[in-house]
């Protein structure tokens, strides 16, 4: 296995937060999924259906060419126009995601933009309708996060919020390692290896000890060239990759303390607080 890609097969689908910290966001199931767009597509259908009530009754008196483009437009609006909007205004939802408790996010977890909504509902047009489902149900089966065509096009995914979010334990910093870590350059760290170090750290006890020492070196041969000075001889990997961890964990959660004291500082107290 190379090193570069055990790293990032072993990190997953994890995302890390403003303090450093792994989450493994609950992605949603093909049913879920499934049974959401149902809801969606009975919404489309019932607007659509006014909507050509209100066509004919707006209309009637016109020629067949005028009713035949408004009804174009209706078409357009709701099955594309309708999804990009509310998907945009509700950060990620939609009624059918709603009932389900779902919501569409970037693939590094954030919330989506218009961008992001509107190339699933132009990509979410052929593939739902067009296909009846089929090519959004297949993709879905196939993809490692369930994503649909329109996701894999805009780079993002649907989670569940009725499921429990996973934090994998915070590494402890070894004592012996304290200063060197303290003084360490660990800013060239990358995200996606970070994220990889802790999920082998929360998850090295499960492992065999073959691949436990296999895999701890591997990441530390990944970790070395973006750390100076080197940590001194004689360390286990894994309490190397624990300081390396913990003190990044340090140094963001002192960062983000900078931050609240300088909004503090700025802004004025809240009174509703």
């Amino acid at each position: 296995m190379s090193t570069g890609a055990g790293y990032r097969s072993y990190a997953g689908d994890d995302m890390v937060t403003g303090e450093g910290v792994a989450v493994e966001l609950p992605i949603a199931g093909v049913p879920s999924r499934a049974l959401s767009g149902i809801i969606d597509l009975l919404v489309a259908a019932a607007l659509l259906i006014a909507g050509g009530f209100l066509v004919r009754a707006l209309f009637a008196g016109t020629s067949t060419a005028v009713v035949r483009t408004v009804s174009i437009l209706l078409v357009v609006g709701v099955t594309v126009g309708v999804p990009a909007v509310v998907e945009t205004f509700t950060r990620g939802r939609t009624l059918g995601k709603l009932a389900l408790g779902l919501r569409v996010v970037r693939d590094d977890g954030g919330p989506i933009t218009a961008r992001h909504a509107l190339t699933r509902a132009l990509v979410g047009w052929p593939e739902i309708y067009l296909l009846v489902g089929a090519g959004a149900l297949v993709s879905s089966l196939i993809s490692p996060r369930a994503k649909r065509l329109g996701d894999m096009a805009a780079g993002t995914y649907v989670v569940s919020q009725r499921a429990s979010m996973r934090l994998l334990p915070p590494p402890l910093m070894p004592p012996p390692l304290a200063q060197w870590a303290a003084g360490a350059d660990l800013a060239a760290l990358p995200p996606g290896l970070a994220i990889a170090v802790r999920q082998f750290l929360g998850r090295a006890h499960g492992l065999t000890p073959a691949s436990r020492h296999d895999l701890g070196q591997a990441l530390l041969r990944s970790v070395l060239p973006h750390v100076s000075p080197p940590p001194p001889p004689g360390f286990h990997a894994e309490h190397v990759l624990a300081a390396v961890i913990a003190d990044r964990r340090r140094r963001d959660a002192d960062r983000l303390a900078r931050d609240d004291h300088r909004l503090a500082r700025l802004l004025p107290p809240d009174p509703l607080a």
